[in-house]
């Protein structure tokens, strides 16, 4: 589905329509005021026109009853050079012109042409019309308007009785008159107001338009802006900012109501802040009860291990003992009443060699022993896991002899240091390498490989201890790292070895592997990263035999 891009504005959805209502109507407006403006002007005119005819007509009247034609001619002549006049003109009844200022007499009109056709439309001539009806506007043959007036003239009393007329009474209308005005300053000063109007009307719109922006920014712009910041203030959860309106009832009352979330939003942020801090405060007292536990696991796991070192180190510490005993019986032999015979000097002292040799031999394994089974903080530390293997290796070196074990380390030269607990990684190594002696018991050629090397990236060293046993049965290779889980026989393990292993792996950020072949054989792949790190290791198990934990 395409992703549309954002709705305009609220402001601009209001402002456009309205700009647009008000645009029609002030051009409505401007356009009935246009017409009404021509209307007045024209209506004016007509009025005008009627005028001038009838002051035509009375000042001619004289020299018409008087039959003087010459002299009436000349009168309307010199109007007609008046300013506004373009042309005067008189027909008979029969519609022929018998004056024209434009040089047009003698004709005859035909009675449905534009100047007779408001008499003559119907069947009968008319006798009396109003101004209004009388009145024509046409173009003249220079283009401009004119407004032409026709008015009938009548045959009064005074010119029926009259020796000089032979019009009968019974002839009601004798001629009329037909006066036509220039219409270009109509024109004109209907443009100007054309222009005026439009130019008012474009004011009218800007003003209106500004005062709509104005008041919509006022009234509704700024409030919907203070909501907007509003939510984006809770969406990031700042929830002590009041929201105050006060534009409209309308807006104040939504503004009222999302004040009133966000102080429920912030009542129930505050307890559910309450509540996570009194679980991190259970799940503190957990971990630290977990950690203590784990402590307690490490130190049962160090003391179990500690029985497995017994034989191996008590043998270990009895082969110097002896070895001293026998020296300093063959010194007790040489030694005199007057000292060590010069003779024998040399001997005496090689003796006494073996003796401080044997006795720091001793010392070395007594050493290594407490600071196995010493119970301390875990401290993270250059360790040199090389060292601690070679270390370890030589610890249980008799028990793995009397369990007819073969050990075999391949340390990799220039191994990078490890961030950790030296101590740890010891115990890691002598669970690793136990089990898997235990393992060969009874199978395979007795085997035992230690290897140690750097991932080609530098980040992690890897420690492997492989054997050549049984290997793990498929369905017990996901609990292998189950606190006393085991399948040794009662009273020789507690199940814990692998679970510490697994523990101290994930302490120092690291990662174990399990791989069992069909054919026999097990590997136990310690990951450990060369950056300090805590925090979750993961375990894989692989495995197409078995192998006991």
């Amino acid at each position: 589905m395409a992703t549309l891009g954002p709705p305009l504005r609220l402001a601009y959805k209001l402002i456009l329509p309205l700009t647009l209502i008000v645009t029609v109507v002030a051009g409505v407006s401007g356009v009935l005021r246009v017409s009404a403006v021509e209307r007045g002007l024209r209506e004016t005119m007509v009025v005008g026109a009627d005028q001038v005819s009838r002051g035509i007509t009375n000042a001619t009247w004289h020299a018409m009853l008087a039959d003087n034609r010459p002299a009436a001619y000349d009168l309307m002549k010199s109007i007609a050079r008046g300013p506004g006049i373009s042309r005067i003109r008189i027909f008979n009844k029969e519609g022929r012109i018998m004056f024209s200022t434009a040089s047009e007499a003698a004709q005859v009109v035909d009675k449905n042409a534009e100047a007779c056709a408001l008499c003559h439309s119907g069947g009968r001539p008319l006798l009396r019309v109003d101004a209004s009806s009388r009145a024509r506007v046409f173009r003249g043959e220079d283009g401009t308007h004119r407004l032409a007036m026709i008015t009938p003239i009548y045959n009064e009393p005074s010119c029926s009785t009259a020796s000089c007329h032979a019009h009968p009474e019974s002839m009601r209308v004798l001629g009329v008159l037909d006066v036509a005005m220039d219409l270009s300053p109509v024109d004109r000063e209907v443009g100007a107001v054309k222009v005026r109007i439009l130019v008012t009307t474009f004011v009218e719109i800007a003003l209106i338009s500004a005062a709509l922006i104005v008041f919509l920014h006022l009234l509704v712009t700024r409030p919907i802006r203070r909501l907007v910041g509003a939510a984006e203030a809770v969406s990031r959860m700042e929830l002590e900012h009041e929201v105050e309106i006060e534009s409209s009832k309308e807006l104040w009352h939504l503004g009222r109501s999302f004040d009133a979330m966000r102080v429920r939003l912030r009542d129930t942020m505050t307890e559910i802040n309450r509540a996570a801090q009194h679980l991190e405060a259970k799940v503190e007292e957990r971990t630290e009860q977990l950690r203590q536990a784990n402590r307690r696991l490490l130190q049962a796991d160090r003391l179990a291990s500690l029985g497995q070192l017994a034989a191996s180190v008590a043998h270990e510490i009895n082969n110097p003992l002896s070895g001293v005993l026998n020296f300093s019986v063959l010194m007790q032999r040489i030694l005199t009443d007057d000292g060590v015979p010069r003779a024998r000097v040399a001997e005496f002292r090689k003796y006494l060699d073996h003796v401080v040799e044997q006795t720091s031999r001793a010392g070395r394994i007594v050493s290594d022993l407490l600071a196995f089974s010493r119970r301390s903080k875990p401290l993270r530390a250059p360790a040199d896991l090389n060292a601690i293997v070679t270390t370890t290796v030589a610890l249980v070196s008799h028990k793995l002899k009397l369990m007819s074990v073969e050990v075999e380390t391949r340390l990799s030269e220039g191994l990078p240091a490890v961030p950790g607990d030296a101590s740890q990684l010891q115990q890691v190594v002598l669970n690793l390498v136990m089990n898997g002696a235990e393992a060969t018991r009874g199978h395979g050629l007795g085997r035992v490989v230690v290897t140690t090397r750097a991932t080609t990236d530098h980040e992690t060293v890897v420690l492997e201890v492989s054997d050549d046993g049984e290997g793990i049965p498929k369905d017990r290779l996901p609990r292998i790292f189950d606190p006393f889980f085991t399948t040794k026989e009662e009273g020789k393990g507690l199940g814990l070895g692998l679970a510490v292993v697994y523990g101290i792996v994930q302490s120092h950020g690291g990662e174990i592997d399990v791989r069992s072949l069909e054919a026999g054989g097990t590997t136990f792949e310690v990951t450990l990263p060369l950056t300090s790190e805590t925090g979750g290791a993961g375990h894989h198990a692989e495995s197409d035999a078995g192998n006991e934990p």
